[in-house]
């Protein structure tokens, strides 16, 4: 008998679960989650603003967590950098890949793209004492996430499709790092891109309380419906978005990729109506709730690992 029957041969006795994948609870750690997001978040990054030494200086960072964690750098991309010119602003997405297991070829070299946008708004002018847009929130702990599930999936070593993780920049004036990166492919190589899973503010809990979050765009594809019967069981909840006017589905970098059907949707927890810290000096990672955040990354890795694992294929966006 191999190791892995065995095992769950053994979880099904001992612990009663109905199955193997249940059992493979997500393997985060807060104390990786606040090194992360404190390094991101720190005045050193200066705000990470978009075509800045900031942005720059956090791209390495992200670069170095990516070769840490185990990725590959995607063909056509150079060292894990793909730069870009705009308005005259040289600029850096990041992209790390985990290439899929599957002996199915068609499985195996579909896509799934976990993403974030690391840039925010930099050294605020007229502002006294701290100037300092240190963007915990928005978007540090959404990176934060991101990079978390890169080690995860890494550790696990069992994604039959291709998994991407990108960080993307420019996000805060026009989602500009993902349409460009949209734009690489042409429809036959977009068809691969099963699912995006974007991830936004997800530092502090949600009005549906700890362990919750929302999904933009929900009755755009069935990718939530998808996150929720994985979830099943575990504590963790998906909700529609509850802030419908604040048209949160086309703000995110989720928009870039579904604009061309992939089903891409954002992932958060902030309760933007309310959020005192949004887009303020004042986001800093001492706002933020360290343990939800740990939990919201568990949650994404325990509602996606359908996707991951090939078994649950969300369907295509139609933007009218």
């Amino acid at each position: 008998m191999k190791k892995t029957t065995q095992f769950c041969f053994y979880v099904l006795i001992f612990s009663g679960l109905c199955s193997c994948a249940v059992a493979q609870k997500a393997t985060i750690s807060k104390k990786e989650v606040t090194r992360i997001i404190s390094t991101l978040a720190s005045d050193a990054m200066m705000g990470r603003k978009a075509g800045t030494e900031g942005e720059k200086k956090a791209a390495a960072f992200i670069r170095s967590e990516f070769k840490k964690a185990g990725l590959k750098s995607p063909k056509g991309v150079n060292k894990f950098y793909q730069k870009f010119t705009h308005r005259k602003m040289n600029m850096l997405n990041v992209i790390g890949i985990l290439p899929g297991k599957s002996k199915n070829e068609k499985i195996r070299n579909e896509i799934v793209v976990f993403s974030a946008h690391y840039d925010h708004l930099g050294v605020r002018r007229g502002v006294k004492g701290d100037s300092i847009a240190n963007g915990a929130d928005d978007d540090a702990s959404g990176v934060t996430a991101m990079i978390s599930l890169a080690y995860h999936f890494k550790a696990l070593n069992n994604n039959q499709r291709t998994l991407m993780f990108v960080a993307f920049t420019a996000e805060e004036i026009g989602l500009v790092g993902s349409r460009y990166f949209g734009k690489q492919f042409n429809k036959k190589e977009l068809e691969r891109f099963v699912a995006g899973i974007n991830i936004e503010m997800v530092g502090k809990p949600s009005k549906f309380g700890r362990k919750g979050a929302f999904i933009t765009g929900f009755k755009k594809s069935d990718l939530g419906e998808i996150l929720q019967k994985n979830a099943k069981g575990t504590g963790f909840t998906f909700h529609p978005d509850p802030y419908i006017g604040y048209n949160l589905f086309r703000r995110s970098d989720n928009f870039a990729l579904a604009r061309h059907g992939i089903p891409a949707h954002t992932i958060s927890s902030v309760d933007i109506a309310n959020d005192k810290h949004y887009h303020q000096v004042s986001d800093e990672v001492k706002t933020l709730d360290l343990q939800n955040l740990t939990e919201m990354i568990e949650a994404v890795a325990l509602g996606v690992r359908g996707i991951v694992s090939g078994r649950d294929t969300p369907t295509r966006v139609k933007i009218r």
